[in-house]
């Protein structure tokens, strides 16, 4: 699924899997609370003939992609993965299948300059590196590489300074060590620096790689019996740790412990300097 045909679905359905149910509509329109906050007047308008949205509460709107990248925080590559788990009745899937953009050329251990000076920068040290991959990969023949995090799928989480994506399939990732608790980040940076402040790492680890893995994610942490949630402190992270908690409510909220912070690896950071700064 792509851009164009993500916005031919309805946005409706769309609502209604997210568990948002209507106030009140006709045959034009409809009138839901809204989404992304609290309120008790509905202001978020639906136009069903155009298929757009509009937040009077806030003055916002567009289309399904500006709805569902405001309601998760996802980049364009997550949102095509969320909608394409869903098997949305109103899409109506294409019969040709479209060649992969993508090339991996490469997979080595982590050598390149630039990619351990982005690692540095988020805190990161060799520890981290056994975990990684240097991936040189193109798209629409354009030469690129990122550091890799690999997933249960054989997919690929890419990053680097100016690049955040995936290749392959999406999905989650798991470091095993045969504990009976698991630690759950949304990102792999967030995870390498849980296992950098550990001085004896043996604990499981899992990593959404994006919240539209969540579902996938619960079959796993169903074989646990202590459960550690590190989501990001943002909405989509709010949204993805109540889901959770309503699965499994036995499972420890730690995001008090970096409150100040947007995630985990950023409080990671910021320590790391107070550190540095106190020994000096």
């Amino acid at each position: 699924m792509n851009c164009k045909q993500l916005n031919t679905v309805n946005l409706e359905e769309v609502l209604l899997s997210l568990g948002h149910l209507p106030k009140k509509q006709n045959e034009k329109e409809a009138w839901f609370l809204n989404p992304f906050a609290t309120e008790n007047q509905a202001s978020f308008k639906l136009d069903k003939r155009q298929n757009i949205w509009y937040l009077y509460s806030e003055g916002v709107g567009g289309n399904n992609i500006d709805f569902l990248k405001k309601y998760f925080n996802y980049s364009i590559n997550e949102i095509l993965s969320w909608a394409s788990e869903k098997n949305f009745s109103s899409f109506h899937q294409q019969a040709k299948i479209e060649k992969p953009n993508y090339q991996i050329t490469e997979v080595a251990e982590i050598q390149n300059w630039n990619l351990k000076k982005y690692l540095y920068e988020r805190g990161l040290s060799q520890r981290s590196f056994k975990f990684l991959k240097e991936i040189k990969f193109t798209i629409n023949n354009k030469k690129l590489y990122a550091v890799g995090f690999e997933n249960l799928s054989g997919g690929w989480e890419l990053r680097n300074s100016f690049y955040k994506g995936s290749i392959v399939k999406k999905d989650i990732s798991i470091i095993r060590n045969n504990s009976n608790q698991i630690f759950v980040f949304e990102g792999f940076t967030d995870a390498m620096s849980f296992i950098e402040l550990e001085d004896i790492f043996d604990k499981d680890i899992l990593v959404l790689n994006s919240i539209s893995m969540l579902e996938n994610a619960k079959k796993y942490l169903q074989n646990y019996t202590d459960i550690f949630l590190f989501m990001d402190n943002d909405n989509a992270g709010l949204k993805c740790k109540n889901d959770i908690l309503l699965s499994f409510p036995e499972a420890k909220d730690c995001s008090k412990i970096y409150k100040k912070y947007k995630d985990f690896n950023e409080y990671f950071i910021a320590e790391r300097h107070n550190l540095l700064a106190g020994s000096d």
